[in-house]
């Protein structure tokens, strides 16, 4: 390990280095991170998710860093290029894309303007000049050099041009300077097409550098990208000049000033502004691109958490005009009871015919609750099922079918549902969306959940990889029923592969898991049994620890404490043994039974909620008898509604109407707020209160402060 990387990361990320070097030595022997997070406490000092994933990704790029500089620096010096100046300034760079500028001269073994003027041996003509001198002048200092005064004292200037651009200290105090005061600017080119004014706003824009909002830098990026705004950075380069003047002259009254002063002119120009602009434009890119991937997967964390509406029959409503609305009945458990086709908007509507089938399935399968697709005709299809509930039990609620099309399609959906339409699929996949998000929303791409920005305008490498962190994150997280769980959510358990995936769906196709060490006969190996096991339920097997999150590591431990405490494991959900374990002081505890107090901790808090999902409780969704209209609405009115996505500018809140409702970052506190995120999350229910009804536009301004 690179002790020198651990302590940088140590302060970057302030924890102990000893917590570092436990993290990577976990990783290195092969352990995932929400086994590391969940199951070796003791050894990381309670590390979450997050923050294990950080080092490792950290402590791999700065590895990175070193080999790129070493490589780079080996390469340019195979091509006798070379100089004690540019060393020093690869080694000096703390990111990947510095190293690329400085190697950018020397690609495909292209030497230098600076290079080319060593070569002919300019380099003593060079130093001697940086030196100042005031003894003699320039014609008798050039003498000596076998060619005309003007080239010798042009290729002088080249070599110090590059010392001056090599210079980290001066790039770096230049870089920030641009940084702190310079602005971005924005043009529509001339002759550009922009039919739908989707730019509109960059035609004649511009911003602080420092403090311009991610996602216009990444609009900016993608106008830019479609030729239809051009980009610049402003900022005063005599204010640039005058500063490198006053660091590089030594001496005002030697002859070679004005030599040097043509030098600075010519690395600022050259060498230096351009590479620092590119770093800059590349450093907002990253950044924006960094914030954009983070609202997502917050987001995207959010609405996997939704709490699964469980004991319910579910008819999910695939809404749709021409086609006909598509309708999957449901049982407790997402397994189809039947299908059926209604048309009840235009060019059929056929209201009478759409409501009795519709009640006629509601009689006959019992059914609680209709989950209504937002997409296409969903507003259409809200009015006509609030008609046809009236006078019974059910309630309705939308929701989002991002992605559902996707699934519908796939190669998953079509080995389950080979008989049935993709939009039959989709009207299954709604139902199953509302019973149980997690499970359903695994199935398909992260990036078809549809709660982010720019999503199409980042890293897609990153923004894959981050998403696919979160989605394994949560089911980890929640942990899954092996005897009920599906292949897709099985392939974000920590150590799984797919050929283990196989296994055990073969193996459940002939046996039902009584417990989990049934689970090595279906093919687990000893690695991954180790990481996976805690993450996989039996929840009605031989063992009631089976059905916790409780490793079987710990179950000797588990009986250490019972006995200590005087319970039996039978007991197990009565009150007097939960109000035992809530008594429990779990220091003093730990020592006398020798049992480390995060494992420990977390034993107790299993025992008194054995099996309990700890999506209950958040962000359940909002249940519907009526339907608000336009017209409904007046400044100031409370209304109760579901957050749907956020963004780095505010968040869309579906409050029931045909479009979400929309609330603006500068109206979601009374307190400065800098994230939205901060405030509210995706699949949140929140109060919220109509700030402005834009009746011309159709959309709904909103406001979170109460009046």
């Amino acid at each position: 390990m690179n002790k020198d990387i651990i302590n940088k990361l140590g302060e970057e990320l302030n924890i102990k280095d000893s917590q570092i070097e436990a993290t990577l030595k976990l990783l290195e022997e092969g352990a995932t991170i929400p086994f590391i997070a969940r199951y070796r406490k003791e050894v990381t000092g309670n590390l979450d998710e997050t923050t294990i994933k950080a080092i490792s990704d950290e402590y791999n790029y700065e590895l990175n860093l070193l080999d790129k500089k070493e490589k780079t620096i080996n390469l340019i010096d195979e091509k006798g290029l070379l100089t004690e100046d540019v060393r020093k300034a690869i080694l000096e760079c703390k990111k990947l894309v510095e190293v690329d500028e400085i190697y950018k001269p020397f690609k495909e073994g292209k030497k230098t303007k600076a290079s080319k003027a060593i070569e002919l041996g300019l380099e003593p003509l060079a130093k001697i000049m940086m030196s100042f001198p005031t003894n003699g002048d320039i014609d008798t200092l050039v003498s000596k050099y076998d060619m005309p005064k003007e080239e010798a004292i042009e290729n002088a200037e080249y070599i110090i041009s590059e010392w001056i651009s090599n210079n980290t200290f001066y790039k770096g105090s230049t870089q920030k300077y641009i940084f702190n005061t310079g602005e971005i600017v924005t043009k529509k080119k001339k002759d550009a097409e922009d039919e739908k004014h989707v730019y509109e706003m960059y035609y004649d824009f511009k911003d602080h550098i420092k403090s311009i909002k991610n996602y216009r830098v990444l609009a900016i990026n993608r106008g830019e990208k479609e030729k239809i705004l051009s980009v610049k950075l402003s900022y005063d380069n005599d204010a640039i000049y005058s500063y490198l003047r006053s660091k590089i002259i030594k001496n005002e009254a030697s002859f070679v000033t004005p030599y040097v002063e043509d030098a600075i002119k010519d690395s600022l120009k050259r060498l230096m502004l351009p590479s620092i602009e590119r770093l800059i434009r590349s450093e907002l890119t990253s950044e924006s691109e960094k914030k954009a991937i983070e609202t997502f997967s917050t987001n995207l964390e959010n609405v996997l958490m939704t709490s699964p509406i469980k004991g319910s029959r579910v008819l999910g409503f695939d809404p749709a005009f021409r086609t006909g609305c598509k309708l999957a009945v449901l049982d407790e458990n997402g397994n189809v009871l039947d299908i059926a086709v209604i048309y009840p908007n235009e060019p059929k509507k056929d209201i009478e015919g759409s409501k009795k089938i519709v009640l006629d399935l509601i009689n006959k399968y019992n059914i609680d609750i209709v989950a209504i697709g937002n997409g296409t005709a969903s507003h259409e299809s809200q009015e006509f099922i609030i008609d046809t509930i009236k006078g019974t039990k059910v309630k309705y609620t939308v929701v989002s079918e991002a992605g559902a099309s996707v699934y519908s399609a796939s190669k998953e959906a079509i080995k389950e549902f080979p008989d049935l339409t993709v939009e039959k699929r989709s009207a299954i996949s709604i139902g199953r969306r509302l019973q149980d998000p997690l499970s359903e929303l695994v199935k398909i791409d992260p990036k078809s959940i549809g709660v982010g920005e720019y999503q199409h305008d980042v890293n897609q490498k990153d923004l894959g990889e981050a998403l696919d962190f979160t989605v394994m994150k949560v089911v980890n997280e929640v942990g899954v029923n092996v005897n009920t769980a599906s292949p897709n959510i099985l392939n974000y358990i920590s150590g799984m592969t797919k050929s283990i995936i196989n296994k055990i769906v073969k193996y459940k196709e002939k046996h039902i898991f009584k417990n989990r060490d049934e689970l090595k006969k279906a093919g687990l190996t000893d690695k991954a049994y180790e990481q996976a096991i805690g993450f996989l339920r039996i929840t009605d097997g031989d063992n009631v620890l089976d059905k916790t999150r409780i490793h079987p590591e710990s179950y000797e431990a588990v009986n250490k404490l019972l006995k200590s405490l005087n319970l039996k494991l039978e007991d197990l959900g009565k009150n007097e043994f939960t109000s035992a374990l809530k008594s429990v002081n779990i220091k003093n505890l730990s020592k006398e039974i020798e049992i480390d107090e995060y494992t420990l901790k977390d034993i107790v808090d299993e025992l008194i909620s054995p099996a309990k999902d700890i999506r209950e409780d958040i962000n359940t969704p909002v249940l519907r008898t009526d339907i608000l209209k336009l017209e409904d609405l007046k400044p100031g009115m409370h209304l109760v509604g579901t957050v749907r996505n956020v963004t780095s500018f505010g968040a869309f809140i579906d409050i029931g109407m045909h479009d979400d409702g929309f609330v603006h970052i500068s109206k979601m506190s009374n307190e400065f707020v800098k994230n939205p995120n901060d405030v509210v999350n995706a699949g949140d229910i929140v109060d919220c209160y109509v700030l402005e009804v834009l009746k011309d536009k159709e959309k709904v301004a909103l406001t979170l402060i109460k009046s």
